[in-house]
């Protein structure tokens, strides 16, 4: 697995690269110097998207780059991806319960700017931005697109919702494709109390949170429900896809029966995280998804 030393780079420095990774680079905001990854489709100069790949607590950009192996599904749309180191390898997604959420450090601002300087760098169309995240990840992913849905047109959680008392008032419908295991041993499936990496706190559960995005998108009625082709690996994988959604919005529900706290078809290592599906690739899947709900 890849890892991020703990030196920074200083502001305006150049990009260095991470073995086996992508360059890693750097910018200033807040006061603080932040670093990142970036990997950006060879040979083309027009990508359809960006995608921002948030990893979980304790991880790092290039822990996350080498669990999700989201560079071969970006790689497969056309998408330029980046993967953001946290301060103390968290977020301040909003539950209090991490460093940088007890500090006060702005996360939603530091990546709307990085959001900025790479729809610049790379010419990223508008309407075409992304947010995919692991667990801490997951959870800013969702506070991005509640706090930022100008910025951000569609996000795909894995197995993290949103604090139970983090607000979310979106100013326009933001598409969603969530994943989450319903034997999670991290963030449980059905919600309440939760015991992360920086303490306590009280969480949505995943159907809850579906169904806030059902009713924040404006859908129409109950989501239609199917079942995906098993892999024999111990899982199975139930979809609740929302109608009707305001503005050409989807809001669909991938629940991994059995599943654990994992990355679907990604390589996560705990040995007490569980059951990792394989009947669906949440790299993949949330690609393609994205491919599908610009704006």
């Amino acid at each position: 697995m890849m890892i991020i030393t703990s030196g920074l780079l200083g502001q305006g420095a150049a990009a260095t690269a991470v073995p086996g990774g992508s360059p890693r680079e750097a910018l200033t905001f807040g006061g603080i110097q932040r670093t990142y990854l970036v990997h950006a489709p060879v040979g083309n100069d027009h990508p359809a998207g960006l995608v921002i790949n948030l990893h979980g607590a304790g991880a790092t950009g290039a822990a996350q780059e080498a669990i999700s192996n989201y560079d071969s599904a970006a790689d497969a749309l056309g998408l330029v991806v980046a993967y953001p180191d946290g301060i103390d390898q968290s977020w301040a997604d909003g539950r209090g319960a991490s460093t940088p959420d007890r500090q006060g450090v702005d996360d939603v601002g530091f990546l709307a700017t990085l959001i900025d300087r790479l729809v610049s760098d790379y010419g990223i169309p508008p309407g075409r931005v992304f947010v995919t995240g692991m667990s801490a990840g997951a959870f800013m992913a969702n506070r991005l697109a509640c706090d930022r849905a100008e910025v951000i047109a569609a996000v795909a959680p894995v197995a993290g919702t949103l604090g139970s008392g983090v607000p979310c008032a979106p100013s326009r419908p933001v598409s969603v494709l969530e994943f989450h295991g319903t034997a999670d041993p991290v963030v449980p499936f059905a919600g309440g109390p939760m015991q992360g990496r920086g303490g306590a706190s009280d969480i949505l559960s995943a159907p809850a949170m579906a169904s806030r995005w059902r009713d924040l998108d404006g859908c129409a009625g109950a989501p239609l429900e199917d079942d995906l082709p098993t892999a024999g690996d111990g899982t199975s994988v139930h979809r609740l896809t929302a109608v009707g959604c305001a503005d050409g919005t989807a809001a669909v529900l991938i629940q991994i029966n059995g599943g654990g706290h994992t990355w679907p078809t990604g390589n996560f290592a705990l040995p007490t995280a569980g059951l990792t599906t394989t009947a669906t690739n949440a790299s993949l899947a949330s690609a393609q998804f994205f491919a599908a709900h610009g704006r």
